[in-house]
Order: structure tokens, then C-alpha cells, then sequence
């Protein structure tokens, strides 16, 4: 049975792919609950017109993303820190740390869209990479200071 996928299914495939499937599987698994639909010439008309506008949304997406990476990259951020007697950090420098370091500076990062190898410990200047969506990355700098 030829059906049209409305949401990406593991082993089957992706949104808006034809498919050829088991007759049995596409009407007691994949119709009944949204994940497919038969693949008439009605529903093969409104899937061009779907894929049409999914193309579209997702060039619009890259360039947001795009627009977003070269805005950020080459960027130094200072973050202060209490230090010790000794001269040691009272706190790891994480992924959190430095999304709210740059909400400051009017950057919408999320903390999982930064690629730390392991927190920062010291004072410095660390490189650090930001992962954006269509494989997109910057990088921008990290610099640990004493907090005054």
C-alpha cells in the first residue's frame, strides 16, 4: 500500500515521503494514529503543495540561522568569578554559564547548542563552539576573570 507520511517514523521513513508499506501495518498502525495517510491523487496534490511550503519554511529557517552564526562568531565574552586564598575558581565554568553570559549580551543561545569539552576551571581565554541547526557552528571566546 502506497501511503504519505505526516511525522517521521523510525524504520520507515521521513515526513512527507511515499512509501510503500504493508498493507496490514498501514491500516492498523501508521492511519489510526496520524502518522500516515493513503497516497491518492487527492493526497499526492495537497503533499506537493505541503512540500512546497515545507521547503520554503525551512530555507527561511537557514538563513535565520545563518543570519544568527555570523552575528555571534569571532565574539569575546568576560565571565567574573569569585577566586580562592589560592588562586583557584569556586566555581566550573559550564555550558549554563555561558548561555546566561550571552542572554546578557542579547544572544539567544541555548546551553545545548554549546560544545564544551569539559567545564573551565581556570582563569583565560578558551575557545568555545556554538552548534546552530543545518550544521552550522561558530566559534567565539571565552574570557575568565577574577570578579572585582
Amino acid at each position: 500500500m502506497r501511503i504519505i507520511l505526516l511525522q517521521d517514523v523510525e524504520n520507515v521513513g521521513k515526513k512527507y515521503d511515499v512509501k510503500i508499506v504493508k498493507a496490514g501495518f498501514a491500516r492498523n498502525f501508521l492511519i489510526p494514529k496520524g502518522l500516515a495517510k493513503p497516497a491518492t491523487k487527492k493526497a499526492m496534490k495537497w503533499l506537493q503543495a505541503q512540500k512546497e511550503k515545507y521547503l520554503a519554511k525551512i530555507e527561511e529557517d537557514l538563513k535565520k540561522f545563518q543570519k544568527a552564526a555570523t552575528a555571534i562568531d569571532g565574539h569575546e565574552f568576560t565571565i567574573p568569578v569569585k577566586l580562592g586564598p589560592k588562586g583557584q575558581l569556586f566555581e566550573s565554568i559550564t555550558p549554563q554559564k555561558i548561555s546566561e553570559a550571552l542572554k546578557k549580551a542579547d544572544f539567544d543561545i541555548k546551553k545545548s547548542q554549546i560544545y564544551l569539552k569539559e567545564p573551565i576551571r581556570e582563569l583565560g581565554e578558551f575557545p568555545v563552539k556554538i552548534k546552530f541547526a543545518h550544521n552550522l557552528e561558530s566559534e567565539i571566546t571565552i574570557i575568565v576573570t577574577e570578579e572585582k
